[in-house]
């Protein structure tokens, strides 16, 4: 393999990476962070697109940039779910064990917030729970052993104040 068309390819999942990463940070208001990852993206797109224009009639080049941008789509996209950042607002509907799972979630240092509320077959507890985006398998395997019928919605929370945000095991 030609190292231009490999240079190309690899230089295409980077940038589009931190441009994934980049859009993520500014919004959770890290816009430092972003215009940092912004500059390097930038350098590294133009160097790609320059060794490709250079040559238009090489479909190859084409072809390493276009699976370049693909895969880098993907990579951004594991990128950010390993990174899980920010904070999210969990509401749970729980259909058969509300109490237990509210116990359970309290016990495991989650601030969880009850709201009755009333739902096609009668009165139903909803829980509202925020937490950082890391913890939400830990919060998902609870619900899931305790009610695995619950219904349950997850919303990104840009900014928060106050409250008890902890959501991490007790030590």
């Amino acid at each position: 393999m030609d190292a231009t068309l490999l240079f190309i390819f690899i230089a295409r999942i980077f940038d589009v990476s931190f441009s994934t990463i980049r859009v993520l940070m500014l919004t959770k208001g890290k816009r430092g962070l972003a215009a940092f990852l912004g500059f390097f993206e930038v350098i590294i797109y133009i160097t790609a697109l320059s060794w490709v224009v250079q040559e238009l009639n090489s479909p190859l080049k084409i072809l390493a940039y276009a699976l370049g941008y693909s895969c880098g789509t993907l990579v951004g996209g594991f990128l950010e779910e390993k990174l899980a950042v920010g904070l999210v607002l969990v509401q749970i509907i729980p259909k058969n064990h509300s109490r237990e799972l509210i116990a359970a979630l309290r016990a495991e240092n989650f601030g969880v917030t009850v709201i009755e509320g009333e739902g096609r077959t009668g009165p139903r507890s909803i829980l509202n729970i925020t937490l950082r985006r890391k913890n939400i398998p830990r919060l998902q395997a609870i619900v899931n052993r305790i009610d695995p019928e619950s219904f349950f919605t997850i919303f990104d929370a840009r900014s928060t104040k106050g409250g008890y945000i902890i959501g991490e095991k007790k030590k």
